[in-house]
């Protein structure tokens, strides 16, 4: 049986297909900005991949900074980036197009959505990072094929190099502080004696923790190479595998903050029954990460992670539903959602284990 839905949209997309209805709906007053607005974002994904391109080349000349001091010429941006003037002239208008700078006059000051993203350190740090993921996406069926490429390279966690840690500890370090704020919102630690934060990395979480509830005890478990990165007095570090190893006990809050969507369901299952047997009677996981299906940020769950951790090589975006089911099979309780800010990007679950 074919449903009423089902056939809503074979209509609707056999309106939208054909080319007079798209000129009639240009013209025509009252459809006229609902056109405007869909070839706009159609054109956006076109686009897309260029517009991330323009965001590295700032990055990469460092033209942001640039502009922060004080509005500047053409000339003065070539001989800061090394381009040619016509490059320079190019650059700075493309990154005009996107709100990273701004014209004024015949010069160029800093963008709203420049000092934004200079206000986050982290973005920039992914922007440059992203060129590990760009390889992999050249060819994007390919990667669909097979999972995996040069970024799952970077992210080999176990066999890494001193230089590969510090280098993928170091991201993660400055994308991590934004995300911290979001969760510590949402979620109050405060109530909780004992933190520990498992692959919390150089404790960045544990650390805005600690500063959010002074009294809290916190412990950070990772890689031996990882915790051996955290400088943080107040934060023990643990060093061991979370595949392999058992989790140290004592901790009546138990984090997994952007840890579950990289590991594929047998790893989180795994990790998850782990958690159950360290956790005390009445004590709290939380779970903070992007999730798919989210509301408004449905192109960042499904579109973004979802070809992100395809060329990771592991892991996946999963729902609440579906992080939901798989607390409770671990035997934790009362799973509860805890509105973040920013929930495209970071949303939080806590769940109880009972006794």
């Amino acid at each position: 049986m074919v449903s009423w839905r089902d056939r809503w949209i074979e209509w609707r997309n056999a309106r939208l297909a054909d080319p007079a209805f798209q000129r009639w709906a240009g013209h025509f007053p009252l459809t006229r900005p609902v056109a405007r607005r869909r070839a706009a974002r159609l054109f956006d994904v076109v686009a897309g991949f260029v517009y991330s391109q323009v965001a590295a080349a700032v990055v990469e000349t460092r033209l942001l900074p640039f502009l922060r001091v004080r509005s500047r010429t053409v000339a003065e941006v070539a001989v800061h980036t090394g381009l040619p003037p016509d490059g320079a002239e190019r650059l700075l208008k493309a990154a005009a197009a996107l709100r990273l700078a701004e014209r004024v006059g015949d010069r160029f000051a800093l963008g709203t959505d420049g000092a934004a993203l200079l206000g986050n350190p982290g973005v920039a740090e992914m922007i440059a990072h992203h060129r590990f993921l760009y390889a992999d996406l050249a060819d994007p069926v390919a990667l669909l094929r097979a999972r995996g490429g040069s970024l799952a390279d970077y992210w080999s966690y176990a066999d890494a190099a001193p230089d590969r840690v510090a280098a993928y500890s170091a991201l993660m370090a400055a994308s991590q502080p934004g995300i911290a704020a979001a969760v510590l919102d949402a979620y109050p630690v405060a109530r909780h004696r004992r933190l520990l934060d498992v692959g919390g990395g150089q404790g960045v979480f544990a650390a805005a923790a600690l500063d959010r509830a002074p009294g809290l005890v916190a412990t950070v478990f990772d890689l031996p190479a990882v915790v051996a990165r955290v400088t943080d007095r107040r934060i023990t570090g643990v060093g061991g595998s979370f595949v392999v190893d058992p989790l140290p006990g004592g901790a009546d809050l138990i984090a997994l903050v952007r840890v579950l969507h990289d590991h594929d369901d047998a790893v989180v299952a795994a990790l998850l029954a782990k958690v159950h047997a360290a956790l005390p009677p009445g004590g709290t996981l939380l779970v903070a990460e992007p999730m798919a299906e989210t509301r408004g940020g449905e192109a960042v769950g499904d579109a973004y992670f979802g070809l992100y951790l395809r060329a990771m090589g592991s892991g996946q975006p999963r729902s609440r539903a579906r992080l939901s089911t798989l607390l409770i099979e671990a035997g934790l309780t009362r799973v509860r959602e805890h509105p973040t800010v920013i929930p495209a990007l970071v949303r939080v679950l806590s769940a109880i284990k009972g006794g």
